[in-house]
């Protein structure tokens, strides 16, 4: 298909001028103008666009690209690195932020809950980013957290008491441990995020909602994931997705 094509549908799909963002979604650098095969994957760093090239990538789309709010415009060392590696390789870059974690269908909340097992009964706060469920019984806070060890293979760390009853919970993957004092105000007994700051303990201690930082990138794997599969079936694609681990 024709890479405007392909910027043109992922943009309506997901609604890309609905939201505020810290960075720019869709085409962030052009290559070849024909897209046989995409390769998709949390973040847009050299390793992972080495692989893309072996896998014989014509575009990568990506969760976390470039050009972030107040990051410094000039294209030096690893930034001028990585463009140039797209240049020279004729592979363009799509990136999608906030508009991916939203997405009700292909969504980073949404394709987690599935993960999980939570089921999205609502979406709320800033931008509807924050997804919320009900647990199908009540299960202890130790017990959520090896599940969610189990499922993403990765221990999280856990704030709360391990044998409080935990029924409803919301989340946000990524880094908005910051939204936990909008899950507070839900009234939610559990909220899990990916990433975990200092106040981020008090708050959940003082009041009584428990905290889960699952990982920034364990829980942001899934998004980007079902986007390629979404893409390569409508368009006959090829598709691979490629994981680069990261430990946070």
């Amino acid at each position: 298909m024709e890479l405007k094509q392909l910027v043109n549908y992922t943009r309506q799909i997901l609604q890309v001028e609905r939201f505020a963002d810290y960075c720019p979604n869709g085409l962030q650098v052009e290559g070849k103008s024909d897209v046989n095969k995409i390769v998709t994957g949390v973040s847009a760093s050299m390793d992972f666009l080495e692989a893309a090239k072996s896998a014989g990538a014509d575009a990568v789309l990506v969760h976390h690209g470039y050009f972030w709010k107040n990051e410094d415009a000039c294209l030096v060392g690893l930034k001028r690195n990585r463009i140039k590696f797209l240049l020279d390789n004729d592979m363009s870059l799509l990136a999608y932020h906030l508009p991916l974690d939203a997405h009700p269908e292909l969504g980073n909340n949404v394709q987690l809950g599935k993960v999980l097992g939570l089921n999205v009964k609502a979406y709320s706060g800033n931008q509807g980013l924050i997804a919320q469920a009900a647990l199908g019984g009540t299960q202890t806070l130790g017990q959520v957290a090896q599940h969610i060890a189990s499922q993403l293979g990765r221990t999280p760390l856990v704030i709360g008491d391990l044998t409080q009853s935990i029924k409803s919970v919301a989340w946000c993957t990524g880094g908005a441990q910051g939204y936990i004092t909008d899950a507070i105000d839900l009234g939610v007994d559990l909220f899990i995020s990916g990433e975990i700051s200092e106040q981020t303990v008090h708050l959940a201690r003082e009041s009584g909602v428990a905290y889960i930082a699952a990982g920034h990138h364990a829980t942001e794997r899934y998004g980007i994931k079902a986007l390629g599969e979404h893409l390569a079936s409508e368009f006959a694609l090829g598709h691979e997705f490629i994981d680069i681990d990261n430990p946070v």
